[in-house]
């Protein structure tokens, strides 16, 4: 990395995991937006579920390269479509139940936005996407999961964690297991490299 610092404009523990284990120093500073809000704004105004990722990645990375001018800034989005509608997370065990009995026997597609600014201004962005397909567990088997481990996935779209036991819900994936985590690694790590910032 060149001497300018990468700050990730996210309190996420797995991306900025990611990122530090693909050789790169980054310091993690959540930009607060009131996602909630921006989120519904946009559904009114009939955005699409890529477009929402995208605008509150941006909204992010913006909202921090505007008090750190001299870093390279990471924002990033993720957000669940099934059946043409977006799916928060969890807030109860027994939301969480009740999404993942919706999705069992389906395919529902992962959106992972990134937006990068440099210098106060957007210079790169990608939306990477998934589509996952669900085992169809039993309900006895779903309300265990939930049980055992709602702790984490509280925090996680779609109220599972395909790095821990999650995995077992599925049975086909399509796409790249970094956007599945939630950050397009491999697309960002390719403009870093293209531009110098990184060693290639």
């Amino acid at each position: 990395m060149t001497d300018r610092p990468l700050l990730l404009a996210s309190a996420s523990e797995i991306r900025a995991t990611l990122l530090r284990n693909s050789g790169l120093t980054v310091q993690a500073l959540p930009a607060r937006i009131d996602e909630a809000a921006i989120r519904a704004s946009l559904q009114s105004e009939a955005a699409t579920p890529r477009d929402i990722a995208d605008a509150l990645a941006e909204m992010k990375a913006r909202k921090l390269s505007e008090k750190h001018p001299e870093a390279l800034v990471l924002g990033c989005d993720q957000v669940l479509e099934f059946r043409h509608a977006i799916w928060s997370k969890p807030e109860t065990p027994a939301e969480a139940l009740s999404q993942l009995q919706s999705f069992r026997g389906q395919t529902h597609k992962l959106l992972s936005a990134a937006v990068l600014y440099d210098r106060g201004e957007p210079v790169w962005r990608h939306v990477g996407e998934v589509r996952l397909t669900m085992r169809n567990a039993s309900d006895a088997y779903l309300s265990d999961y939930v049980a055992r481990h709602w702790d984490s996935i509280r925090h996680a779209v779609g109220s599972y964690k395909l790095e821990e036991e999650g995995v077992r819900l599925f049975t086909a994936i399509q796409g790249d297991y970094f956007t599945v985590l939630g950050l397009p690694l491999l697309p960002l790590l390719n403009y870093l490299s293209q531009r110098g910032f990184i060693a290639a």
